[in-house]
């Protein structure tokens, strides 16, 4: 996802709109949801330039698909994310090492959008996605749908007391 931004040049004001269609790139997600790699992300962007590089700012819009952390039932829906980020030029000297290796940089009048997105993407994916707030799951047991059965539940008696259960029941002999 590079793109070339030689026509804004280093003259602070200048600016273009970037509006297209791109392929999503691989590992833009988590591990029950994320956006299929090859999908269709749109952009929707504006790169300003300013005294120390290009500002891109907009919106980008990807088609997650994934499975609820409890039911495993699909889940598919479109996620708008807001990005913005600075992209240093070449030779402007950054007040500390630390911020150097965190930022981005303009690299012969070339931007790499992949790492913004993916940033900007995967930080706002669920952490444990859910079909819907109350969604139930599975039973631990037996992995029966809950949903599908309100009163499911299963009698467990601790190992340790089973030899005491045996002693309780009423057909046992002397």
């Amino acid at each position: 996802m590079a793109f070339d931004v030689k026509d804004i040049g280093r003259s602070p004001g200048s600016m273009r709109t970037l509006k297209e269609h791109v392929p999503a790139p691989s590992d833009l997600g988590v591990a029950l949801i994320g956006v299929q790699e090859g999908s269709d992300i749109e952009l929707d962007l504006r790169l300003e330039a300013v005294h120390e590089g290009i500002l891109v700012s907009g919106t980008a819009v990807a088609a997650v698909k994934g499975e609820c952390g409890r039911c495993l039932d699909p889940l598919a829906y479109d996620l708008e994310v807001n990005v913005q980020e600075l992209f240093f030029y070449e030779g402007v000297l950054l007040s500390d090492e630390e911020d150097e290796e965190e930022q981005y940089r303009v690299e012969r009048d070339v931007i790499d959008l992949e790492p913004v997105l993916r940033d900007a993407v995967v930080t706002m994916l669920p952490f444990q996605p859910v079909c819907r707030e109350d969604c139930q799951g599975l039973c631990s047991e037996c992995g029966v749908r809950l949903e599908d059965e309100p009163g499911h539940h299963h009698e467990i008696v601790d190992p340790r007391w089973a030899a005491l259960a045996d002693l309780a029941k009423p057909d046992r002999q002397n």
